[in-house]
């Protein structure tokens, strides 16, 4: 539930932002429009130079001309790429915030067991363990609780345990797989869509314009650039994921021996 949570605020702010950026966007539109409506007068006046000049010198924002690219690409199939790409983005950052979380000081961690353990026994143990977070704490408590049916039990708890923590690491992970693979075949399809379009625009013609061709061409282009950027983005989250869920399995391997090795020696005392 945690997870579903967090994962539909992260989609909510994506959303909101968007819907921010088009509304500065609108805003600053009918600015400009009344500004240059003010300035019309002045405007006539002023040489023809000036004027060239001053649309040379004019800089498009960056987010007004991905918004344009966005409306020439054709909302239809440009927004299902979009919501691709903020939905595997919204799961990438769960991910990515559960593993930070989860993440502790292992080697302070097993000197505060081994230190309870000694000190209080296996009570003392799993206390610690229990009010530890973290898969290396979980698995540490699970030995411990399994310590009194013998030390052949704990190894296979010990392991079994470790996969339902590898487990709990990968979950999610198909999803931004899944959007890495449907945002560019998206694309493909809205480009087809578009291909098909300019011909039937040509045919209705009745003659090749090569303004008419590289217009549509252009406009059907634009979907499958938008469907590769999305899948390059989600493909370095999902990499950044699969990375940290590596290092964090070889540390469980090898707390999990430790855990074996620090019990088989308090056994013997």
């Amino acid at each position: 539930m945690k997870k579903l949570f967090m994962i539909l605020s992260v989609v909510g702010v994506m959303s909101l932002a968007t819907a921010n950026v088009y509304a500065q966007d609108a805003q600053a539109e009918a600015a400009q429009t009344e500004q240059v409506a003010e300035e019309a007068p002045a405007a006539e006046e002023a040489p023809a130079a000036e004027e060239v000049v001053a649309e040379e010198a004019e800089v498009v924002p960056f987010h007004q001309a991905i918004k344009q690219k966005f409306i020439e690409g054709g909302v239809l199939w440009m927004t299902p790429v979009l919501l691709c790409l903020i939905i595997g983005m919204a799961v990438s950052i769960e991910r990515i915030l559960y593993l930070s979380f989860s993440k502790i000081n292992s080697k302070k961690f097993i000197a505060k067991f081994e230190a309870a353990l000694e000190e209080g026994g296996i009570e003392a143990a799993k206390e610690v363990a229990r009010n530890t977070k973290g898969p290396v704490a979980s698995i540490y408590y699970q030995g411990a609780l399994r310590y009194n049916e013998g030390l052949d039990v704990v190894e296979k708890a010990v392991a079994s345990y470790g996969s339902v923590q590898n487990g709990l690491m990968e979950s999610g992970l198909s999803w931004i797989s899944l959007f890495i693979a449907l945002s560019p075949s998206l694309g493909f399809m809205g480009t087809v869509v578009g291909m098909i379009e300019a011909f039937d625009q040509i045919q209705a013609a009745g003659e090749v314009s090569a303004t008419l061709v590289a217009g549509g061409i252009k406009v059907a282009l634009l979907t499958t650039l938008a469907g590769l950027i999305a899948a390059v983005i989600l493909q370095l989250f999902y990499n950044y994921i699969l990375n940290k869920i590596d290092s964090s399995v070889v540390e469980l391997e090898d707390t999990s021996i430790t855990l074996v090795d620090i019990l088989t020696a308090y056994s013997k005392k």
